[in-house]
């Protein structure tokens, strides 16, 4: 089990993209501290833990905008099992609208969630790791830092954010012997599709981008997530991994 003895912080843990990784990194033996505040789809993921006897999730539902809650259990919980090995920043949230319709607040509620949560995590995470001398953050970004979508611009910002964020702390943290990168996911058909008008129109557009023909699936995700926080990628830091069927090659 390549994760065996690791304790991974993981945010937006019950959603499309986050339970199949969770229980990727529970069949390798990781403990998940899992965040995640909708009720419905964190006992769907405890329910599959369960059906596979995998140990190691403990789910909290923390609402990512409440900085304080989110300190105080992570504080808690790194008490109690004695720090996090990785963190896995996944939570997000989209508002869908024109630029020019959002204000100031709405922007910031995005990044309170997007970026500032995930600042929180790191910082307390990194003691642990720096002890160690090993540790491990992926900051998920997005193929929309592209420029190709519209009604966006808060969410786009947010993730532009965490890829700055990713080479300013590889930079810093390297000589804990800690890497930072970013996984850049493609359009993955999730919930956070719903958001489009026109699903099937949407599907085509995406189709006709890539250059591999088909839809992502999760696992493609969790195989990436799970190769940067791998001892194999231990000399991988500051990079932006796109994982989009090559609809982005930079």
């Amino acid at each position: 089990m390549r994760f065996a003895g690791k304790t991974i912080l993981h945010t937006g843990t019950a959603g499309g993209l986050g339970a199949e990784t969770a229980l990727a990194f529970l069949r390798e033996g990781a403990r998940i501290i899992a965040i995640d505040k909708d009720s419905a789809k964190a006992a769907m993921l405890k329910e599959q833990a369960a059906a596979e006897n995998l140990d190691g999730l403990s789910m909290h539902e923390i609402d990512l905008a409440d900085i304080a809650a989110l300190s105080e259990t992570l504080d808690q919980a790194a008490a109690e099992i004695g720090g996090f090995d990785i963190v896995i920043n996944n939570a997000a949230i989209y508002p869908f609208r024109a630029a020019h319709e959002f204000t100031l607040e709405d922007y910031r509620a995005v990044q309170a969630v997007n970026v500032d949560a995930g600042i929180i995590c790191v910082q307390k995470a990194l003691p642990h790791m720096r002890e160690k001398n090993w540790g491990r953050i992926i900051n998920m970004s997005s193929v929309t830092i592209s420029g190709g979508w519209s009604n966006l611009a808060p969410y786009v910002q947010s993730k532009g954010a965490l890829i700055g964020l990713t080479r300013a702390w590889a930079r810093e943290f390297g000589q804990f012997g800690v890497t930072v990168n970013a996984i850049a996911p493609g359009a993955f058909p999730t919930e956070a599709e719903k958001i489009h008008p026109d699903p099937e129109g949407y599907s085509r557009f995406v189709l006709e981008n890539q250059a591999i023909k088909r839809r992502g699936h999760p696992r493609d995700i969790a195989n990436a997530l799970m190769f940067l926080a791998s001892d194999e990628a231990s000399f991988i830091t500051g990079q932006t991994l796109n994982v989009d069927g090559g609809w982005v090659m930079t």
